[in-house]
């Protein structure tokens, strides 16, 4: 390495400079009468022993020089063979069984955990609010899910339409069957209590009616993000068919989940926006959830 090098010449040098004070020395003493005389030979003699130090300098630094190793050169540009053989490595590791197992059990736990604390959720928030049992389970279906139908009606609304607006919808999503969502909750996602309000408003059969006895409706409200992400909803009201459960949590999906061929924009009712889905290309997808909207 360089510091090496840079060693090797020192030492080099200071072998040199300590080879040649003592001539210098030796050179620059007085000289007696019977000795040479002290001009200009003793100059000349200074001058040659100071020629041969310097070669004495030069052939040691030539020879650190040669035998320090070379400075490791860093490649510039990264290897695609060494980046294949490496991936191929990684890829071509040894699975352990055992910790395959331990993965699988610990997303059960998981599961299992994220399920209980939805029920003990959905439980405070209607503590919190003096509701029974039909209204509690109402609530819970803002987390809960139900995978019965094949192409669920999803609906993209908004804590800031008016509550008539989305107690219509509501009603109508209930025979279609069909799951509302919303992009968050009003407050932000740290304040369950308004959103568990306006749930309530939106459920309740009867606008009018007060306390724990109040009818609700059988519609599930959801506080998804994701899927108006997936989706790309910018506008509100918006509807799309979801095959599948569009309710299952985080943990089991992921961005290939599957999500609808259209998306349907406008304000208009619940039977409108599948019909207009429907022309898009999707009549099989909305066939169901039209039968049931026309059944009073």
């Amino acid at each position: 390495m360089p510091i090496c090098r840079r060693s090797a010449i020192r030492r080099a040098l200071l072998l040199a400079v300590v080879a040649f004070v003592p001539g210098l020395l030796h050179a620059s003493q007085p000289r007696s009468p019977g000795n040479q005389p002290t001009g200009q030979n003793a100059r000349t003699r200074i001058d040659d022993q100071g020629d041969v130090a310097l070669e004495r300098v030069k052939r040691a630094v030539s020879k650190a020089r040669a035998s320090a190793p070379p400075s490791p050169i860093l490649p510039t540009k990264a290897d695609a063979a060494a980046q294949r053989r490496a991936f191929e490595g990684i890829s071509g590791r040894k699975q352990d069984p055992a910790m395959a197992n331990r993965v699988k059990a610990d997303v059960a736990a998981a599961r299992k955990a994220l399920a209980i604390e939805r029920e003990t959720a959905s439980r405070r928030i209607a503590q919190a609010l003096g509701l029974e049992q039909p209204e509690e389970a109402a609530l819970a279906g803002v987390v809960s899910g139900n995978g019965a139908n094949q192409w669920v009606p999803l609906l993209f609304v908004s804590s800031s339409m008016p509550v008539e607006t989305l107690r219509t919808y509501a009603g109508q999503l209930e025979r279609a069957r069909g799951v509302m969502t919303f992009r968050g909750m009003p407050g932000g996602m740290r304040q369950v209590g308004p959103m568990a309000q306006l749930s309530a408003a939106i459920l309740r059969r009867d606008p009018g009616c007060e306390g724990p006895a109040c009818a609700m409706r059988d519609v599930q409200l959801i506080v998804d993000p994701l899927v108006f992400q997936q989706h790309r909803v910018t506008q509100v009201p918006a509807l799309a068919m979801v095959p599948g459960d569009p309710t299952r949590p985080y943990c089991e999906r992921d961005e290939a989940s599957p999500r609808a061929a259209h998306l349907v924009l406008g304000d208009a009712a619940l039977s409108g926006l599948l019909e207009e889905y429907g022309r898009l290309g999707g009549k099989a997808e909305v066939q169901d959830a039209l039968a049931h909207t026309a059944r009073r």
